[in-house]
């Protein structure tokens, strides 16, 4: 039996469009959980619903695309 990876499985894409200055500590943070640092850098995450909490968190700072 094969293991599920990463293609295998729901991924999205998220990317940083939005600065974490002024922002509170804990939106800074979750985007370092993201991956995210600087604005207009990408990553391409597994759609789990922990990836969705954070992602609801900083929405205003990301641009969410779903892949395939």
């Amino acid at each position: 039996m094969r293991r599920a990876t990463v293609s295998d499985k729901a991924t999205v894409k998220v990317t940083q469009i939005g600065s974490p200055i002024g922002r509170t500590k804990d939106q800074r943070d979750t985007l370092i959980g993201l991956g995210l640092n600087k604005r207009h850098r990408s990553r391409v995450l597994e759609d789990t619903p922990a990836v969705r909490g954070m992602i609801n968190k900083v929405h205003h700072l990301v641009r969410v695309e779903p892949t395939k």
